[in-house]
């Protein structure tokens, strides 16, 4: 399903006549922030800028994802998904994020994530899915000091110790985590610190944020923004993916961080506030429309699911409704950038009920997701044109037009590069753009 937001000031961008008084709004201090982005924004001669925002929603949001930004990536004529101007991703969107913005194109990711036939990376689900086993111990050795404390407080003070408190008194054996996260960010540090990518967020072309939640005060940490730039990617990806549960907070600086999606879905803002023109945002997490606005049999609802699906069901509508709000504020507050955001359809079956936590169906889920989004731009064809074209960007009509084209269809075989031809490739590239902007 998407949602769009056409700019509804789009003549405050272009030039005034000679001699005329400029009467477009007046920009408020978010939207003055970053003075130089700001200018080159409005400059007419320069390249419209575009932004990229992704949402988190576990390993199936990640592949829906994904799939949503393949489509993209073949249906529109001149959109460049690892040369766009700014990225913030949130838990596994910060995985899709820092690979765009270190020149992973959506091809390669495909091939690492749901072919498996990369030449460059070799990717293991169960690298995900390690047991905590380091956490269970450290909580397990604490167990004879909190028992001996309760049996003496039993003994000693019997009127004061209540069966209730044991939930309290022992619930810090409890481990933080099921998971092991440490091993993701070996993955990514691996992966971006090879092939001329880079671990380091101010060696990247685009800037890049990834957004993480200090569980000690709730603060909202922007890695990647000053002050916070000297933080390896790989760490900073692995700290806004640990949702609490799952994975454990992760240790940063003294500080303990967790899934960024708790303060905010999106954090849409971040890139908005960069002076861009364009935001393509993607959310995977929307609530299932089960009764599609009638009334459902009591066997066949979502509560006869049990505590899980009432759960999910509730974290969805949560999400969503608080992103919808965040959007609506944005489309006032940023009258002049035109928003695309991309989601789910609410119908859905198979997403709803697919475990978010699995690796399994990932093939499946990027194609449900590539498909999807197809049918979106399709049907909103006729909108969208102008929109894109505002932006030096169109439809592909060959694209569109194939309605069982499948995530597969347009994936090359892939490169065998060595380490060193991997690198010239890049150069090469990086050289082709350079003279291709001299001659703009």
């Amino acid at each position: 399903m998407l949602s769009l937001h056409s700019a509804r000031h789009r003549a405050s961008r272009e030039p005034a006549a000679k001699g005329s008084k400029n009467t477009g709004p007046r920009k408020n201090a978010a939207q003055r922030n970053g003075a130089a982005a700001d200018s080159a924004r409005r400059d007419p001669a320069a390249a419209p800028r575009i932004g990229l925002a992704i949402a988190g929603g576990g390993p199936i949001g990640g592949m829906y994802e994904l799939g949503a930004l393949r489509a993209l990536d073949e249906a529109i004529d001149g959109l460049d998904l690892t040369r766009l101007d700014c990225y913030v991703g949130v838990s596994s969107g910060a995985f899709l994020a820092a690979g765009l913005a270190n020149r992973m194109d959506t091809a390669e990711m495909c091939r690492i994530f749901i072919t498996g036939d990369s030449g460059d990376v070799r990717f293991r689900p169960e690298t995900f899915m390690r047991p905590a086993f380091v956490e269970y111990l450290k909580r397990a050795a604490s167990f004879p000091r909190l028992a001996t404390e309760w049996w003496r407080e039993l003994l000693f003070s019997p009127l004061e110790a209540r069966w209730s408190d044991l939930i309290t008194r022992f619930g810090g054996l409890i481990p933080n985590g099921l998971f092991d996260n440490s091993e993701v960010e070996r993955f990514l540090r691996e992966v971006f610190t090879r092939r001329g990518r880079s671990n380091d967020f101010r060696e990247l072309d685009a800037k890049l944020y990834v957004v993480a939640v200090d569980i000690d005060s709730g603060d909202a940490v922007r890695f990647g923004d000053a002050g916070w730039d000297d933080v390896p990617i790989s760490k900073a990806v692995q700290a806004s993916a640990a949702l609490p549960g799952l994975y454990p907070p992760v240790n940063i600086e003294g500080r303990h961080f967790v899934d960024g999606a708790l303060r905010r879905t999106m954090h849409a803002s971040v890139v908005l506030e960069q002076g861009i023109d364009l935001l393509i945002g993607l959310n995977p997490l929307v609530p299932f429309n089960h009764g599609h606005g009638a009334a459902v049999a009591e066997d066949n609802s979502l509560a006869a699911g049990g505590l899980p699906a009432v759960l999910s069901q509730t974290f969805r509508t949560l999400l969503q409704s608080r992103m919808q709000v965040g959007l609506a504020r944005y489309a006032q507050q940023y009258p002049d950038i035109d928003q695309l955001v991309f989601e789910p359809n609410a119908e859905d079956r198979e997403l709803f009920f697919t475990n978010a936590f699995s690796f399994s169906a990932r093939r499946r889920i990027c194609e449900i997701a590539y498909r999807n989004t197809l049918a979106d731009l399709r049907a909103r064809a006729a909108q969208l044109a102008p929109i894109l074209a505002a932006h030096g960007l169109r439809l592909r009509d060959e694209v569109l037009a194939d309605p069982e084209r499948s995530i597969l269809d347009g994936l090359a075989p892939p490169a065998r590069d060595s380490e060193t031809t991997a690198r010239l490739r890049r150069a090469l590239d990086d050289v082709d753009r350079l003279v291709a902007r001299r001659k703009a």
